[in-house]
């Protein structure tokens, strides 16, 4: 008997009641470019939202494999310059100088499972087209990929939901 997965792929049901797959797994090999990572010095890092409505900027970054923390810290000014034209990774565009946040949070090395919406065989024309969504997983879970996490230095310590190896996640401190 096998542990039930982590994460659950969606699933609609056709015209005729057959049951079609809406998501799937996705790799890095397809295309990293294409669904929101960019490449900064051989990495490929993402922002990640908190899930509110209103996150205009990432609570959080993902980088592609395990790196150093020095690395994700670089990469995750990079992905900010890039796609939100802010270089200093303390602050949000628009957020007092005067209240600099004088620490950056630890990056830990952990695994996640991608799911992209649609299935390419079974599109559903949905707002959710071509996007994706990053379920946290141990690196046994089928389609983990490792990857290297990081909270937004001036986000909650909660907002993105990041595993704490502290708490028993499966993940470590990044080095």
């Amino acid at each position: 008997m096998t542990a039930p997965a982590l994460y659950e792929i969606e699933t609609s049901e056709g015209d005729d009641g057959t049951m079609y797959p809406a998501e799937q797994v996705w790799t890095p090999c397809d295309g990293t470019a294409d669904h929101g990572f960019i490449a900064h010095q051989g990495l490929f890092v993402a922002g990640i939202d908190g899930g509110a409505d209103d996150d205009l900027y990432p609570v959080g970054f993902l980088v592609l494999g395990h790196q150093r923390w020095a690395d994700i810290i670089e990469a995750a000014a990079a992905y900010m310059a890039r796609t939100h034209g802010w270089r200093n990774l303390h602050l949000y565009p628009g957020d007092d100088p005067s209240v600099l946040i004088p620490r950056i949070p630890r990056a830990i090395h952990t695994h996640g499972v991608f799911l992209r919406h649609p299935h390419p065989d079974h599109a559903c024309a949905c707002e959710w087209d071509t996007t994706w969504r990053m379920v946290w997983a141990p690196a046994t879970e089928p389609g983990a990929v490792p990857i290297t996490a990081m909270r937004h230095p001036a986000a909650p310590a909660t907002a993105a939901g990041i595993p704490n190896p502290d708490e028993g996640a499966p993940a470590t401190w990044a080095a």
